[in-house]
């Protein structure tokens, strides 16, 4: 090991070359001034090489919809370790220490993060918990059912801050119901919808448009547009960030307005549920250029307090033995009751129904991920004819809505 290396939390003077560091190991520009609003500076750790920050990882405090509940759950981030020093042990020492101070803590049972490099988490007992839909979609192949005859509602638009208290209701009211979503204060808000030319690739600044039923806004859309011209014309590509909506009615309006943009060709949306409805509405579904990649990765930090926390599908009664070699305290037979009111989870000498490590319980926590699937990949062992599958499951996929 090297001498000189240590790993330490970070200082406030350690900020600048944090965002050097973020900069060149993502291959990005960082703008400091917009990451000093989010950043816990008390939740981040630096890897400090003789005096130079040569690695880094960060949480954010904030909160996760889950199955039936909203936990807190801490928010990795900006993990990194500069070219000069790979292979070193350092991401692991990071992730290590992070992971043991979130469980001291005692304040958050889950962990989430977002993954560049997807073979590396499992490591530290992270499951891909949240998978995406990304629909790249030829707006002109595509139809919508037609609309009422007399719409209940209509659309406004204008720059999303000239929006914000309207968006920001919506989507507190709708946050506790949309499993994947993240809790969003003012900071986050100002977070979110940072636009800095730069990392606009060309395309305009976003954009937000409302839905206004009878009793008031049912629903939000935030997007931006990229503009080209090719040999046959307009070839605009509308680039949608998110699709907020309380009802089908809205739901199917703000589609209908994204998809008919004038001058484009394309629309685009990364960050789609699995079982996204706009699949089921258009008349052409091959041509959303529909595409599966992963999303949240999960980590369960405290595992019987992670799973009393969520709702069930269907009652349960199982003994679940788990190993995880990073935590130990999660290593042994737990007894998990629980349905769709409630659950408690306690450890047990009771011979277990099932084993699995803490990464595969993790990937199945949000309800995307099927025991069933897992234990047909010889992930996890069903050992007696009691299956928990259905139970962990839930009435509609998670959609992550944005990265961080």
């Amino acid at each position: 090991m090297d001498e000189e290396l240590s790993v330490r939390p970070a200082t406030t003077d350690d900020f600048a070359a944090i965002c050097d560091l973020l900069g060149t190991v993502f291959h990005e520009d960082v703008f400091p001034e917009l990451e000093a609003e989010i950043y816990e500076t008390e939740r981040s750790l630096v890897a400090d090489d003789g005096g130079t920050v040569v690695g880094h990882a960060d949480a954010f405090t904030r909160d996760l919809t889950v199955p039936g509940a909203v936990v807190p759950a801490a928010h990795v981030s900006g993990v990194g370790v500069l070219p000069t020093h790979r292979r070193r042990g350092i991401l692991t020492r990071l992730m290590q220490r992070q992971l043991r101070e979130i469980a001291e803590a005692g304040r958050e049972p889950i962990a989430v993060l977002w993954a560049s490099e997807t073979k590396i988490y499992p490591r530290f007992g992270y499951g891909p918990a949240c998978s995406r839909l990304s629909l790249s979609i030829m707006n002109r192949e595509v139809r919508l059912p037609a609309p009422p005859a007399t719409p209940s509602g209509h659309l406004r638009m204008a720059e999303p801050k000239e929006l914000l208290a309207v968006i920001t209701k919506l989507y507190e009211q709708l946050r506790p119901a949309k499993v994947g979503w993240s809790s969003r204060d003012d900071r986050w808000w100002r977070h979110v919808l940072s636009d800095p030319k730069e990392r606009r690739d060309g395309a305009t600044p976003l954009r937000a448009v409302v839905h206004d039923g009878p009793g008031g806004p049912t629903g939000y859309a935030l997007w931006r547009v990229k503009d080209d011209w090719n040999a046959y014309g307009p070839n605009g590509d509308v680039q949608v960030r998110e699709v907020v909506a309380e009802d089908p009615e809205t739901y199917q309006a703000l589609w209908r307005f994204l998809l008919g943009v004038d001058l484009s060709r394309t629309v685009t949306y990364r960050l789609g549920a699995l079982d996204e409805p706009l699949q089921y509405l258009v008349d052409e579904p091959r041509r959303l250029g529909a595409s599966v990649g992963d999303g949240l990765w999960l980590r369960l930090v405290d595992l019987p307090a992670a799973l009393a926390a969520r709702r069930y599908a269907a009652d349960v009664d199982v003994v679940i033995e788990v190993s995880d070699p990073l935590l130990e305290q999660n290593t042994g037979r737990w007894r998990l009751v629980g349905g769709p009111t409630g659950a408690i989870c306690s450890r047990t000498t009771e011979p277990a129904d099932l084993s699995c490590t803490v990464t595969d319980l993790g990937a199945a926590y949000l309800g995307s991920t099927s025991l069933a699937s897992l234990t047909a990949a010889g992930r996890v062992r069903q050992l007696t004819g009691n299956d928990p599958s259905i139970a962990f499951g839930w009435h509609r996929k998670p959609s992550p809505t944005e990265s961080f």
